[in-house]
């Protein structure tokens, strides 16, 4: 089992290193942008040979960028707090002279002209990017592999799946391969990842980060950051945060400013949401979760059950991100579609054989659905739930093994339902299984709360204390397993 308090890593120092600690070594003149981003180009090599985690890593670029911000600390002039901060992109995310290919066979081999929203923003405070991360074709599921880029490893145990789709993004934080890692997650892309590696993932209120151009699926998509610290998450999240006219679905008003706070569990109430709406609780995850709810209740916290205040939320979402997937998949021509990850293709075909009218009730029973949790997220601080109701999985895998889950969408009832809902949630670390594989936990807030689901989220991780990799050997059969498909 991984010792979270006496890592062995390979990673050089340099890569260990959170945003808080670089930006005061950057302010001294002790340390240099380029050090640190000549540092995490090379360890983030040998972080593509052993798990895969990359679908591209721009050198030159990354270099010119954080030879820039080396001038702009000289001057006393930096553009952010963030400025020379090493960043990842997820491979479905828009980044200016970048090719982006979703995983796909079929995409353009062009660069785009400009950057995404989320993007733009964090570029404009001077964020470093290093490459891109894996991410199944098209974002489809909650593993990453892709006919393009191949099978992506966790870190902890390379036979298992580091989840998806953000899993490229999660496997270099775990790694300590850049700080900032930025993913996207449509029904738990950032949050499933982030238990499977031991990260932080955080799925922000939707529309406080600006998406454009609009996603398939629509509102149900959220982008976030993926970090190794709750600190670190914050200070990416303030980064990429703002109002876009390009993103029509954002309020017109302000959200919550987002504040990092001291936190007392004295006299909170927290609703313990145990169960997902589909199938099994994992037994060490069940264990591992209940623990730390006890450990929040000995602080004294009021522990509260809490339910879904709907029944069929699985058949709820199914119709919304069936319609997205058929929607991209009317895109494609007949031709490329026998070239789709099989999987995708299945899911887009159902999604066709949806009606206008089912898919305009499905969206009236999702308002609903939102105004009732709205309502409970009202009555307690927080909710807090396992982050997954299984462990990792074989990579081979689509869906954890004896449960009979014939979609990934039945295994991952801890994750979605907030996607209809548009909560914030993060999720930490609160233990380990027999066989040493990370387990997280999730914080739910009211919409906006943001600030409040981080603040819990950063105490129940040092009440945990959060884990750290220690890499691990791989096989030769491991290797050719993770390298892409040709």
């Amino acid at each position: 089992m991984p010792d979270a308090r006496h890592p062995i890593s390979s990673a050089p120092e340099l890569c260990k290193l959170d945003a808080a600690t670089v930006m005061q070594l950057y302010t001294s003149g002790e340390l240099s942008p380029v050090d640190v981003v000549k540092a995490t180009l090379e360890h983030a090599e040998e972080v593509q040979v052993r798990y895969n985690a990359f679908s591209s890593i721009d050198h030159e670029g990354a270099l010119d960028a954080a030879r820039a911000s080396e001038y702009r600390w000289q001057r006393g002039a930096p553009l952010s707090p963030i400025d020379g901060v090493p960043t990842t992109i997820k491979d479905i995310v828009r980044v200016k002279d970048w090719v982006v290919r979703f995983g796909s066979y079929i995409t353009s081999a062009q660069p785009f002209a400009e950057d995404a929203p989320s993007v733009k923003l964090l570029r404009e405070a001077g964020a470093t990017f290093i490459g891109q991360t894996t991410s199944p074709e098209f974002a489809w599921k909650p593993t990453t592999d892709s006919p393009l880029r191949g099978v992506t490893l966790n870190p902890w145990d390379p036979s298992k799946t580091p989840g998806g789709s953000s899993g490229g993004a999660a496997v270099a934080a775990a790694t300590g391969a850049g700080i900032f890692h930025l993913g996207t997650d449509g029904g738990g892309s950032i949050r499933i990842p982030s238990s499977f590696t031991g990260v932080v993932g955080h799925k922000p209120t939707f529309g406080r980060v600006p998406n454009f151009p609009p996603s398939g699926f629509f509102s149900v998509s959220h982008t976030g950051p993926l970090t190794r610290s709750v600190d670190d998450a914050y200070r990416m999240l303030l980064a990429m945060s703002g109002r876009n006219l390009d993103d029509w679905t954002q309020s017109i008003g302000d959200l919550p400013p987002i504040q990092l706070s001291e936190v007392s569990f004295r006299s909170m109430k927290i609703g313990f949401w145990r169960q997902p709406p589909v199938g099994a609780l994992n037994a060490e995850i069940d264990i591992a979760v209940s623990s730390a709810m006890e450990t929040l209740a000995d602080q004294g916290a009021s522990i509260i059950p809490f339910t879904l205040p709907i029944d069929d939320v699985l058949d709820l979402f199914d119709h919304h991100w069936l319609a997205g997937a058929a929607l991209r998949y009317t895109s494609i021509t007949e031709d490329d579609r026998s070239k789709l990850d099989s999987g995708f293709r299945e899911a887009a075909e159902k999604g066709l054989r949806l009606s206008a009218v089912e898919l305009l009730a499905a969206q009236v029973k999702r308002a609903h659905f939102g105004a009732a949790m709205d309502v409970a997220l009202n009555s307690v601080d927080v909710v807090i739930s396992p982050a997954t109701a299984h462990l990792p999985f074989a990579t081979a895998m689509n869906a954890p093994p004896n449960t009979g889950a014939k979609s990934w969408t039945e295994w991952t009832g801890f994750s979605y339902p907030l996607n209809l809902t548009g909560q914030p949630a993060c999720v930490v670390s609160c233990g380990f299984s027999a066989t040493g594989l990370p387990i997280g936990i999730q914080i739910i807030g009211a919409r906006g709360a943001d600030g409040r689901v981080l603040s819990i989220a950063k105490e129940i991780d040092s009440l945990m204390g959060g884990p750290v990799l220690r890499e691990q050997p791989r096989s030769a059969s491991q290797r050719h397993q993770a390298a892409p498909a040709n």
